[in-house]
């Protein structure tokens, strides 16, 4: 069994997985299926994209494995292996300090797993909507108490509108969709609990805002659909999940944006990484979704 530690500037925080050694196949798979946000593109050692600091805990003992001329070469040509570190890879297999996650598979040691977050999400985040505009114009936060006690209203309500929309889908006879709409607001309870962790690590005791301090007087991740509609699939209900992130990615956006104090733009940033994951992480739902429906179709 293995502890791999992710770390990354575009995570909130470092994640740990445990792997069985080469049961998972590479870093990169082990990442992937752990919706940890690493950035790759062919996935075969050619771009460079998934490149990747790996710090071995146990200090300088380190597991053996045999490197690609590929992956050594790509390294030497991005200038993240030094000759020492050729040298030790070709005469002892020992692995340099940088490598290529697609190319690096999972051994019987402990590791962290740096990689950059500039590459991993486009700059702009998940496309803004005219949402975003009104937010900006309908909130102003000054304080970080002000924010958080905003924050926490955004994840409480969704909570409360995915559970509401579970009932009502489960009343109507559409038992699938309510069970996905439940597992949705499990995510937001989840949501609300980090939230919350964030007043107690900034010594802060939200004040929830009135329902009057929204534009349209309801906060951003509350979509428009609130009737028991039978006929509704996995798919609708799926993209009026992803109707609702995108409005909390985007009110979160506009504050880090707009606020002038600092303190409260860099936990903001948090909240930004946190939603824009929500959002890619539907999108993936949507899509597989989506692909299930033409398999059915062409079969």
């Amino acid at each position: 069994m293995a502890n791999v530690t992710f770390s990354s500037p575009v995570m909130s925080r470092d994640v740990t997985v445990y792997a069985v050694a080469g049961d998972r196949g590479t870093l990169l798979g082990l990442a992937k299926a752990h919706n940890i946000p690493l950035p790759h593109d062919c996935q075969d050692g050619d771009c460079g994209s998934c490149l990747v600091e790996v710090v071995h805990l146990a200090g300088r003992v380190r597991n053996g494995v045999a490197m690609t001329e590929k992956e050594k070469e790509l390294l030497r040509q991005l200038g993240k292996i030094t000759r020492e570190e050729i040298m030790d890879a070709e005469v002892n297999d020992m692995p340099p300090r940088h490598r290529l996650a697609c190319q690096c598979f999972v051994r019987d040691e402990d590791i962290l797993v740096r990689f950059e977050g500039d590459m991993t999400l486009p700059a702009q985040g998940p496309a803004l909507s005219i949402a975003a505009a009104v937010y900006k114009g309908g909130v102003r936060v000054k304080t970080m108490d002000e924010f958080l006690g905003y924050a926490v209203q955004v994840e409480e309500d969704a909570a409360i509108h995915f559970e509401e929309l579970a009932a009502a889908m489960q009343a109507a006879g559409n038992a699938d969709v309510a069970t996905l709409f439940g597992q949705l607001a499990g995510y937001s309870r989840l949501h609300l609990a980090e939230a919350q962790a964030k007043c107690t690590r900034n010594a802060v005791t939200p004040k929830l805002p009135p329902k009057s301090a929204w534009p349209e007087n309801a906060t951003p991740e509350k979509t428009t659909l609130w009737a028991g509609d039978a006929r509704l699939t996995r798919l609708g209900a799926l993209k009026a999940a992803l109707q609702g992130e995108r409005r909390g990615y985007e009110f979160y956006f506009a504050v880090a944006g707009t606020a002038k104090d600092a303190e409260i733009r860099a936990v903001a940033k948090e909240f930004v990484r946190e939603e824009a994951e929500h959002v890619e992480k539907l999108k993936q739902w949507i899509e597989q979704e989506e692909a299930a429906l033409r398999n059915e179709v062409t079969a």
